[in-house]
């Protein structure tokens, strides 16, 4: 892959994901820029909500049910990216989001119109809530082990447990990888598990590992959404899909599309299958794109990068005012 050095007034946008939600984002963006509020309106039409409540005055349980989180970030993300190009003339170098952010990047790139991905993420949080009862499944974040011990540990939880699925579900950093699968299977592991796993097997050691139960309705990026999968598959299939005019690096392989076919293909089967997200963002390094803003609410990603590689990336924030007004330093 040939690098591509960024221009002076260019970067590449990164989009988050499912858990950077919070009561308020983007009220500062509807209530400060014509473009802003246009993308709230766009959004409320498509799929009869009233965007502007959800995000500014619901509740946190009510914005945390998936089916409202999964649109009000895509609305919130695609606000900030409007006005960070047409405010504030940042060009877009590149981009990439974290799993349900991957439609605000398609929507970016020009691959798949606002509107329809709108309603995509609306029926995407109804699949994956539905794809599975109550209760049977769940997410633990893991704190401490590398991409060979998380593997290690999910087959030694299905091995010892007698449950299945487990598996790693979001590699978010290395030391930070989240796993997702059958409940039992999580629960036996939080309540047996012991570090000399690892040294036992030759897998090193692991003597800060932390092992935190995650607050989710579902298993994510799992096998077990295999039927939310199918249903995306028969959703986003009557959706047109174009090739995208800036370089995508997709969850699902961490790799840059630009073709319809593909992009449409790897956003379907990212639903069942892990968030590369350390990997895509080597990718990105390798593009040579440093200069990163995450246009979505939160500082999630900013973290994470931090983690992954905070020599080379320099991460802006897009969370208020004074955020933006740094842009102009890019």
């Amino acid at each position: 892959m040939s690098s591509q050095i960024q221009s002076p007034k260019s970067a590449a946008f990164l989009f988050p994901g499912q858990g950077s939600q919070s009561v308020g984002m983007g009220k500062f963006l509807y209530e400060n820029f014509s473009h802003a509020k246009t993308v709230f309106e766009e959004a409320s039409d498509a799929i009869s909500v009233n965007m502007q409540k959800l995000c500014f005055e619901s509740d946190e349980k009510t914005l945390a049910l998936t089916e409202n989180t999964q649109p009000a970030l895509l609305t919130v993300c695609t606000a900030t990216s409007q006005v960070i190009q047409k405010v504030f003339g940042i060009k877009v170098s590149s981009t990439a989001g974290h799993s349900i952010g991957e439609y605000s990047s398609l929507v970016l790139s020009d691959s798949i119109n606002f509107t329809d991905a709108v309603r995509a993420v609306k029926f995407r949080g109804q699949a994956m809530q539905n794809a599975v009862p109550l209760g049977q499944g769940g997410m633990t974040a893991t704190l401490g082990l590398n991409e060979e011990q998380t593997k290690f540990l999910c087959a030694w939880a299905e091995k010892n447990s007698g449950h299945k699925p487990v598996s790693p579900a979001n590699y978010n950093c290395d030391g930070q990888i989240v796993i997702s699968g059958n409940l039992e299977a999580l629960n036996w592991l939080k309540d047996h598990f012991k570090v000399e796993i690892f040294s036992e097997n030759n897998l090193g050691e692991a003597k800060r590992c932390k092992l935190i139960p995650l607050s989710v309705s579902a298993p994510f990026h799992c096998e077990m959404m295999k039927p939310a999968e199918d249903q995306m598959r028969t959703f986003l299939n009557e959706v047109a899909f174009n090739n995208a005019t800036i370089s995508v690096i997709q969850n699902f392989h961490a790799q840059v599309e630009v073709g319809a076919n593909k992009l449409k293909e790897n956003l379907i089967r990212q639903v069942s299958a892990p968030v590369l997200w350390t990997q895509s963002m080597q990718t990105l390094k390798s593009l040579n794109h440093p200069i990163v803003i995450e246009a979505g609410n939160g500082s999630v990603l900013k973290g994470l990068l931090k983690k992954i590689d905070g020599d080379f990336f320099k991460v802006f924030s897009a969370n208020n005012l004074e955020d933006l007004k740094l842009l102009e330093s890019i």
